[in-house]
């Protein structure tokens, strides 16, 4: 810390409780009384510097009273200050440093101790170390401006406020590898003016690291909030980077918001400048004003503050009961971003005092419908389509994409909750828009975990819950698992076994053709070698083997294909024998009511068609043939379904 030294003699001073005594040997004929403390001095050294002293001193001895006790009216920085305004008009020594300068300068203005009184008055003194020392250094003019609080009005009126302030921001805003700084100034080894690390004197040819550009970060934040808004407010008119005034505020909102960084360890708390804007943990009342101030300051940018650091200020938020609209405010910052969110983020625990559901459903609700709004103005809303497993729409779809996936985890997560009621589950499932799905494995996932943990829900409803789901968009494992799953609707299941049917004979279809297309080649690769065998055929065995490995890959796909297939329709024919056996009871055709209910025509005959094209596709090459006539009548027989 810099300083400098006033005075020549020793120190003449003595404390005795709460009195002050000069002991140069003269008996006092003063006394000067500062808030509790007594200071027993004498006339001359005070008037011959103070013009005020001058003013109270004459008029106590007008009054003719035998002791003389004078009582200046608020000197600014207490009795402590004053002690050292004695000290320098008695010629003791005393150092000015950036801890006491403001005070002194304050006092040396509220006492006139001007030049027309003596030379290398305090005034002079106190502004040269001011301007010369401390307003050229960092740390001193920081630390200058830290106390600059408890003297504020006299600080304002000197502008000795608004001079460390610009000193600061045109240091914050200065690439600080130019010149050196502040490395050097906290805790960084010396430098030669080469650049090179000095040790003992000595240059080691090594260079100092790069400071970057958060290295004032944890400085500020001992300010308090109104001096850091406004050194925040100049560092902007300095054209600073948006990212970095929010990279401050973050850094600011961890410092005085008790629980909102509460898995940081005590190790990992700055180990620079303690803090004095805020020795104690602010009240609720200020920790909501605070909260509120930071929303106002933070740029309404996407990306400059990190997600879950926004999701911090939220739930602290919530926590104090802070104002709508700066609730509101962080739940449209987040919507910005939702994309950049996980599923722990999302889980914010209910506050309110009803506590309907353990998690807060309905913030998370909004936040998606910011995202969605903001998709929609950006042009991310197009709709597109699926084309062999290939998403086709616009620019914005893969954050859209990225947060369907965050949703349905999320959704999964809160539905074992027994009171989170079906409206409110189908509301948020709903809200995403069809396109952002390109398969639906984790609705139904969530869908199954909800009909499980709510196994009360009637027919109608759980019916109503799956209609969120597209049958036509489950895999083929979450085809296998729907139709093996008890807690679903018969029609459900029904159609995921359509469907999935679909699939396959679809795949088996596209491997038929594959392996023709491969027979092909290899009749023409053999021509090729036939006729290039009297010069030089010898490469044609290398791509013979790939071709053999290659059938017999398609092959084992196949015979899994098959297996799969026959499963599938013996559980067909099972379903629907027992849905013959149901009709029976009733005394009606219990298919064909089955069919009407669900929407398409199902030809009895399915199943066993399908039988009989697995069975004659081991009969060989010969009945490749019929098989692909019958996949072209149950194209057919699939769009009267449909």
């Amino acid at each position: 810390m810099a300083c400098m030294k006033l005075g020549s003699k020793t120190d003449a001073f003595q404390r005795q409780g709460q009195a002050w005594f000069c002991t140069s040997g003269l008996p006092s004929d003063i006394v000067v009384e500062v808030a509790e403390m007594s200071f027993h001095l004498h006339k001359f050294p005070l008037l011959s510097r103070s013009g005020v002293m001058e003013k109270l001193i004459a008029e106590a001895s007008e009054e003719g009273e035998e002791g003389c006790v004078i009582n200046p009216p608020d000197i600014p920085g207490g009795a402590k200050t004053f002690e050292l305004v004695a000290k320098f008009c008695y010629g003791v020594k005393l150092e000015l440093t950036s801890s006491n300068v403001v005070y002194l300068r304050c006092a040396a203005e509220h006492l006139e101790m001007k030049e027309e009184y003596a030379e290398g008055n305090l005034i002079t003194l106190a502004e040269t170390f001011l301007n010369q020392v401390v307003l050229r250094s960092w740390k001193d003019s920081l630390k200058a401006l830290q106390t600059c609080d408890d003297v504020l009005p006299y600080a304002e009126e000197l502008n000795i406020t608004k001079r460390c302030i610009e000193s600061l921001a045109a240091k914050a805003c200065t690439d600080p590898n130019l010149f050196g700084w502040p490395v050097t100034e906290h805790s960084g080894p010396m430098q030669s003016p080469g650049g090179s690390v000095l040790w003992n004197g000595i240059s080691t040819g090594a260079r100092p690291k790069n400071s970057s550009s958060d290295w004032w970060y944890d400085d500020v934040c001992t300010l308090s909030l109104p001096l850091y808004k406004r050194l925040i407010s100049v560092m902007e008119t300095r054209g600073i980077k948006q990212d970095i005034i929010a990279g401050s505020l973050t850094s600011y909102a961890k410092r005085y918001l008790p629980g909102f960084n509460r898995r940081q360890g005590a190790s990992e708390s700055s180990n620079r400048l303690a803090p004095v804007a805020m020795g104690a943990p602010p009240s609720e009342e200020d920790q909501k004003l605070f909260l509120e101030e930071i929303d106002r300051l933070l740029p309404i940018q996407k990306g400059l503050v990190p997600t879950k650091i926004l999701f911090g200020l939220l739930r602290t938020s919530m926590i104090l009961r802070v104002s709508q609209s700066c609730i509101s405010n962080l739940e449209k910052r987040i919507g910005m971003q939702l994309d950049q969110a996980t599923v722990e983020d999302l889980l914010m625990p209910n506050f309110s005092y009803s506590m309907e559901t353990l998690y807060n459903v309905d913030c998370v609700q909004r936040i998606l419908e910011h995202f969605i709004d903001m998709d929609q103005v950006s042009g991310g809303a197009s709709p597109c389509a699926i084309d062999d497993g290939q998403l086709i729409g616009s620019p914005s779809l893969t954050p859209v994409t990225m947060v369907a996936k965050l949703i349905d985890g999320y959704l999964a997560e809160v539905a074992p909750d027994v009171n989170l009621k079906l409206p409110k589950f189908q509301a948020l499932a709903a809200a995403v828009p069809d396109y952002a799905r390109p398969l639906d494995d984790g609705l139904y996932r969530a869908i199954d975990i909800y009909l499980k943990s709510h196994p009360w829900l009637a027919e109608s409803e759980r019916e109503q819950l799956c209609r969120l789901m597209d049958c036509q968009k489950l895999s083929l494992e979450a085809c296998t698992h729907a139709a093996q799953n008890e807690r679903l609707p018969l029609r459900i299941v029904v159609q995921v076994l359509f469907f999935e049917q679909l699939q396959l004979r679809t795949s088996i279809a596209g491997c038929f053709l594959v392996s023709e297309n491969l027979d092909g080649s290899r009749q023409l690769r053999s021509g090729l070698a036939g006729s290039n065998e009297g010069g030089g055929g010898g490469g044609g065995g290398g791509g013979w083997a790939t071709a053999v490995r290659e059938n017999q890959v398609l092959k084992v796909g196949m015979d899994n294909m098959r297996l799969r297939v026959s499963e599938l329709e013996k559980e067909c024919t099972n379903m629907r024998q027992e849905i013959e056996k149901l009709g029976r009871v009733k005394g009606s055709s219990a298919w064909g009511s089955v069919s009407k209910k669900f929407g398409f025509k199902l030809k009895s005959q399915m199943c066993s068609a399908q039988a009989e094209s697995v069975s004659n596709q081991n009969t060989g090459n010969g009945k490749v043939e019929k098989l692909k006539e019958r996949h072209g009548k149950n194209k057919k027989n699939s769009s009267h379904i449909e």
